[in-house]
C-alpha cells in the first residue's frame, strides 16, 4: 500500500512540476526567433557596411580582417568560435594586355581594362585595392588571332557556327556572359579549337535596354566599363589537393598534373567590359548572327566572323600557396550533441562583395545574434548548430570543400542537413532550392515569415504568386558551398535568397551603395532571409522527429525519369529498373512516415522516454542517412569527386543540371558519337541510378535483405 501511494505521489508531483515549471515548448522559441522584437535591420546594415569597406579577395589582409570581425561577433554572442585555416593554391594577375586591330588598314586599339570610378564614389579611396580584372586560374600566355563571336559559348552555339560553315580553329572566341558558367565558356572554346577566349558583359543581359538607359550609380545596371570577374576552375577545392584537405605539410599534385586533370583551362582567357566587347563586335564581319544572338535595340548588328578584327591577348598570372580562414561557431546540442545542423555562407569577395557574399554574411551574424537572445530566454537546441563562414569560395568553393574533405567521415555519419545562403539579397522575390525531402520544411518556414515587401502576406504567398515553374529549385549546379556537402558526401541541403541575378555581379560596383539603393534599401529583405534561414535550422535542430519527407523525393524522381524516358523513346533505352526503384523508395517513404506517426501517438510520456527514444533515434538516423545512399563511391564518369548520382553539375555547364547528371552526360556523349557502345553507357548509367535509389529505399526501410 505504501509503495503504491509513493508511486502515486511521485506521478502527481512530476505532473505538477511539468505543468508549472517546465520550460516553454520549442515552438515558443521558434516564434520568438522570427518576431520583430529579435530582428534588427540596423544591425544587419552595420555588419554589411563594416564587411564591405574594402575589397577583400581570398588570401588578402583585408579578408583576414573580415574573418576577425566575424569571429569577434560570434564570440560576443557567447558562441564557441574558432578559425580553421588551410594553405591552398590561389592565383592573382601579374600582367595583362589586350589589343584589337580592327582591319589591316586601321591602327590598333589598346584597351585600358579598367573599371571606372564614378563621381562621388564613396569607395574611391580604396578602389586601387581592387584586383585588376582577370579570370582566376586562367592559363598564362599570349595569343593572336581573328575573332569569332560565339554567343554564350555553349556547346549548341558552336553547333550553330558549324552549321553556318564558320571555322573556329585557331581563332579567339568572343562570348557574352550568361546561361552557363564562365569556366565552361572557356573550356568549350578550347574543345572547339579556339586559342583564346574573351568574355564580355552584354548590355542586353546586364546593362539596361534603350538609348536612354541609365546605369549605376543612377540605376541598378552595370556601367559600360564594368567587368564580371571570376574563376574559370571547373573543380571544387584546392586544385593541388583533389579529394583531400590542404592541411599543413600535406601531399600536393604538381601544376602539370593540375593542368592534365581537365579542370583548369588550357587557353588564355580574359573578362572584359561591355564597352570593350562592343568595340570588338564592331570589328567582326562575316555572316549576320541569328536573331537570338543579337544584342540590345541600340547595339550594333552582331556578325560571327571570323575577323577581320584581330586581337592580341596577353595574360600572365602568379600562383601562390595562400592561407585561407574559415570561421566556425558552435552551439552544442543538449540531447543529441553528435547530430549537426550546419549553416554556411562565404566571406571572400572579388571586390567589395555587398551582395555576393556579404549580404549573406550579415544575415549569418543576424542569425547568431538572435540565437544568443534565445539562449538568454532559456532555449537550448536539441542538436548541435554549426555556423560556418567560408573562405575562398570564389576560387572554387575552396574553404567549404577543404573542411568537408578533412571532416568527411564525421560529417557523413553526423550531419543532419546543410543550409546555405550566398547572395542573401539582390532584389525582390524569394527563391529557394534544395533536396526534395526538405520541400515541406521550406514551405512551412516561409508561411510563418512576413513578406518584407508586402506586410499583408507571407513570403510563401508572394512566392507561389511569382513562380511560373516549379516552386523549389534543385541543387544540381555547383554554384555555391552546398556542393561539397550534397554532391560529394550526400548531406541534405538547401539554398535560399531574395532576388535572382543582378547586373553588377562580380564587378567593383557590387558595393554597399548599390545594395542600399537598389538591392535592399531598408534591409528588410535581409531580415526576412535571416528569419527563414534560422527558422529552418531551428526546426531541424529542435524537433524530435527530423522534418524530412522522402515521398516528395520519390515524386520528384518519378517526374524526371518520365521526362528522360520520353526523350529517349526511340533510342532503345529501358528505364524500367529506375521506375521499379523509385516505386520502392515511395513505399519506404510512406512506411517511415507512418512509423513517425505511430511513435508520436504512443500512449504516455514515460513510455516514450523509457522505451521509444531508441526507436526515435533509429528512425531519425534512417531519415538522415538516406540521402547518403544516393552517392556512389566511384562518382560520375571522368568526374569522380562528384559522388551524388541524382544532383551534380552537367559536364558542359557547372551551373546547370536538374537530375541524373551521369545519365545526362552519357546521353549528350551518345548523341555526338551515336555508337552502340555509347548508348550502352547510357543504359549502364540508368542502372547505376536505379541501384542508388534502391539503396536509399533500403536505408529508409531500416532492414537488411
Amino acid at each position: 500500500m505504501l509503495k503504491t501511494t509513493g508511486a502515486t505521489f511521485l506521478a502527481i508531483a512530476t505532473s505538477f512540476f511539468i505543468l508549472h515549471f517546465s520550460p516553454p515548448p520549442k515552438s515558443y522559441y521558434h516564434s520568438l526567433f522570427i518576431s520583430s522584437s529579435l530582428s534588427d535591420n540596423a544591425s544587419i546594415s552595420h555588419h554589411l557596411r563594416t564587411l564591405t569597406r574594402r575589397p577583400h579577395v581570398a588570401g588578402s589582409q583585408a579578408n583576414a580582417e573580415a574573418a576577425s570581425y566575424v569571429l569577434s561577433t560570434l564570440s560576443a554572442c557567447n558562441i564557441m568560435a574558432h578559425i580553421v585555416s588551410y594553405d591552398v593554391l590561389l592565383t592573382y594577375p601579374d600582367s595583362r594586355s589586350l589589343t584589337l586591330t580592327p582591319s589591316p588598314s586601321e591602327p590598333p586599339i589598346t584597351f585600358d581594362l579598367k573599371q571606372e570610378i564614378y563621381e562621388g564614389d564613396p569607395y574611391a579611396d580604396v578602389a586601387d585595392e581592387v584586383l585588376p580584372t582577370n579570370h582566376a586560374y586562367a592559363k598564362s600566355g599570349s595569343v593572336v588571332g581573328p575573332v569569332v563571336y560565339v554567343n554564350y559559348g555553349r556547346v549548341e552555339d558552336y553547333g550553330t557556327l558549324k552549321e553556318m560553315g564558320v571555322n573556329v580553329t585557331g581563332i579567339v572566341a568572343l562570348a557574352r556572359y550568361g546561361e552557363i558558367f564562365r569556366g565552361d565558356i572557356v573550356m568549350n572554346a578550347f574543345e572547339a579549337g579556339a586559342i583564346g577566349a574573351l568574355v564580355y558583359t552584354d548590355r542586353k543581359d546586364y546593362g539596361g535596354e534603350g538609348g536612354d538607359a541609365k546605369w549605376f550609380p543612377d540605376d541598378k545596371w552595370m556601367p559600360p566599363s564594368g567587368v564580371q570577374v571570376g574563376t574559370v576552375y571547373n573543380g571544387s577545392g584546392d586544385p593541388t589537393t583533389p579529394g583531400w584537405a590542404s592541411s599543413e605539410g600535406c601531399e600536393r599534385v604538381s601544376v602539370e598534373e593540375v593542368e592534365s586533370s581537365g579542370d583548369v583551362p588550357l587557353i588564355p582567357s580574359m573578362p572584359i567590359s561591355g564597352a570593350d566587347g562592343e568595340t570588338i563586335l564592331r570589328s567582326i564581319g562575316g555572316q549576320i548572327a541569328k536573331d537570338n544572338w543579337q544584342g540590345s535595340k541600340d547595339a550594333p548588328t552582331y556578325r560571327v566572323g571570323p575577323g577581320p578584327g584581330v586581337v592580341n591577348l596577353e595574360y600572365n598570372g602568379k600562383q601562390v600557396i595562400a592561407t585561407i580562414q574559415n570561421v566556425m561557431g558552435v552551439i552544442e546540442g543538449v540531447e543529441e550533441p553528435d547530430r549537426f545542423v550546419i549553416l554556411g555562407n562565404h566571406r571572400d569577395a572579388w571586390t567589395f562583395g555587398a551582395v555576393d557574399p556579404n549580404s549573406g554574411t550579415a544575415a549569418l551574424l543576424e542569425v547568431a545574434q538572435r540565437l544568443q537572445k534565445l539562449q538568454r530566454s532559456g532555449w537550448k537546441p536539441r542538436r548541435t548548430i554549426i555556423l560556418c563562414n567560408w573562405d575562398a569560395e570564389e576560387y572554387g568553393l575552396t574553404g567549404s570543400t577543404e573542411w568537408v574533405e578533412e571532416n568527411r567521415e564525421l560529417l557523413a555519419s553526423r550531419a543532419v542537413a546543410y543550409l546555405n545562403v550566398d547572395c542573401a539579397v539582390s532584389g525582390a522575390g524569394f527563391h529557394a532550392s534544395g533536396t526534395p525531402q526538405l520541400d515541406d520544411l521550406l514551405k512551412l518556414a516561409t508561411q510563418q515569415v512576413q513578406d518584407p515587401d508586402n506586410s499583408s502576406q507571407t513570403i510563401y504567398e508572394q512566392w507561389i504568386q511569382s513562380t511560373e515553374s516549379s516552386l523549389i529549385g534543385r541543387l544540381g549546379g555547383a554554384g555555391s558551398d552546398y556542393a561539397a556537402f550534397l554532391q560529394h558526401i550526400g548531406v541534405p541541403a538547401a539554398d535560399m535568397r531574395f532576388g535572382a541575378g543582378y547586373p553588377v555581379y562580380h564587378s567593383m560596383y557590387d558595393d554597399y551603395t548599390w545594395i542600399e539603393n537598389f538591392g535592399d534599401p531598408m534591409f528588410h529583405r535581409n531580415v526576412a532571409v535571416a528569419s527563414v534561414w534560422g527558422l529552418v535550422a531551428l526546426r531541424l535542430a529542435d524537433e524530435e522527429f527530423l522534418p524530412f519527407n522522402y515521398h516528395s523525393y520519390a515524386l520528384e524522381l518519378q517526374k524526371r525519369a518520365e521526362d528522360l524516358e520520353n526523350e529517349m523513346s526511340d533510342k532503345g533505352i529501358t528505364f524500367s529498373p529506375l521506375f521499379k526503384s523509385i516505386e520502392e523508395l515511395s513505399k519506404a517513404a510512406i512506411k517511415i512516415n507512418y512509423q513517425k506517426k505511430e511513435i508520436k501517438e504512443a500512449k504516455g510520456w514515460t513510455s516514450m522516454w523509457r522505451n521509444d527514444h531508441v526507436k526515435l533515434r533509429e528512425l531519425n538516423d534512417r531519415l538522415m542517412m538516406a540521402e547518403r545512399a544516393f552517392t556512389d563511391c566511384d562518382g560520375l564518369l571522368r568526374r569522380p569527386w562528384y559522388k551524388h548520382l541524382i544532383y551534380a553539375p552537367s559536364r558542359h555547364n557547372d551551373y546547370g543540371s536538374t537530375s541524373f547528371p551521369g545519365i545526362d552526360d552519357a546521353i549528350e556523349n551518345a548523341k555526338n558519337l551515336n555508337t552502340a557502345e555509347s548508348w550502352h553507357v547510357v543504359q549502364h548509367e540508368v542502372w547505376r541510378v536505379a541501384r542508388a535509389v534502391k539503396h536509399a529505399s533500403l536505408v529508409l526501410d531500416g532492414k537488411l535483405t
